[in-house]
């Protein structure tokens, strides 16, 4: 089965590295047309650089934080003003913040949401009116394992992940009657630009602290960027006409929960 993204149009939040960038270089080298979204200019612009290599369609970067509405707001402005239209939405920007709950402040958890969970929701509601007159959409919302069972010390994380689970499940109701298809992909132990800052933090290599994390996978390793990417693509695609509402884990088996 060939995938093709010919003739849509993409926004993948926290595009610039790791999963998003993977995302990003995927669905351009499908056809395409994508932008990104990321805080940092040089990293937008050398991620745009990077997947225009590949790309049979057109790439931009737009500069946002996802955690400020008026930024989401002008981004998705831009986007609609390059391509006139937005197909597919990927809610990826964040990153896993967790902590003892005795420890979590309320401004630790706000801003967990707000960088998490209302993102999604501020660009899933500027998103989905167009959309649903076109009746066709596809929104997949990147979350972790811990949306469907959180691990102690695991907040302010799985609290916005699990929000954001539920979130999915009733937009995939609302959605469906406009074409509209809502799912979500759980990340466990990939590949990503965050576990390079937590290997220094415990005085380990990347590669040690690699093996270490994969003692708790069934497979044995860490999952690829490419591989969470492929599943992505599929669920972006006409050839998942059929899946909304879905959560499905990309984790190498390592969850409990099905």
């Amino acid at each position: 089965m060939e995938i093709s993204l010919n003739g849509r149009s993409a926004i993948v939040t926290g595009g610039s590295k790791g999963i998003g960038f993977a995302v990003a270089s995927q669905f351009a080298a499908s056809g395409a047309d994508v932008a990104i979204v990321a805080r940092g200019r040089e990293a937008l612009d050398q991620a745009v650089a990077a997947i225009k290599k590949t790309a049979k369609g057109r790439v931009i970067g737009a500069q946002a934080d996802v955690g400020v509405a008026a930024d989401i707001k002008r981004a998705y402005d831009e986007v609609m003003q390059a391509f006139g239209k937005v197909d597919i939405v990927v809610n990826n920007a964040g990153t896993s913040r967790a902590a003892a709950f005795e420890k979590l402040t309320d401004e630790n958890l706000q801003l967990d949401l707000e960088q998490k969970l209302f993102a999604a929701i501020r660009l899933i509601r500027l998103a989905a009116p167009q959309m649903k007159e076109r009746r066709y959409g596809r929104i997949i919302n990147v979350l972790n394992i811990g949306a469907k069972a959180a691990r102690p010390n695991s907040m302010p994380t799985s609290l916005s992940r699990a929000a954001g689970l539920a979130m999915t499940k009733a937009l995939s109701h609302e959605f469906a009657p406009y074409n509209v298809l809502v799912n979500a992909m759980l990340v466990g132990f990939i590949e990503a630009d965050q576990h390079e800052q937590a290997a220094k933090r415990a005085n380990l290599s990347l590669e040690e602290y690699y093996r270490a994390r994969a003692k708790d996978v069934p497979l044995g390793r860490i999952g690829k960027a490419a591989e969470f990417a492929n599943l992505a693509c599929f669920l972006a695609s006409d050839a998942a006409s059929y899946i909304t509402g879905t959560a499905t884990n990309v984790d190498g088996g390592r969850s409990h929960v099905v």
